[in-house]
């Protein structure tokens, strides 16, 4: 699964830290799930959506198999 959340956080000029406070997970989750290393629960997917005032769809791509 692909994701946008670099690009977001370009958009809202924040910083993996500023994001990881707001969402109450730590910077390296943040940059894990850039990085696609980590799955976000859908819990932490809806927060990131809603922070960003998007779609979960328009953060996390699913790629066809």
């Amino acid at each position: 699964m692909k994701n946008n959340i670099r690009l977001e956080r370009v958009k809202k000029n924040v910083t993996q830290q500023q994001l990881a406070d707001v969402l109450g997970v730590s910077r390296q989750t943040i940059n894990a799930i850039e990085a696609d290393k980590y799955l976000p629960s859908t819990l932490l997917a809806l927060k990131m959506a809603r922070y960003f005032a998007v779609r979960v769809e328009d953060i996390f791509i699913l790629e066809s198999e």
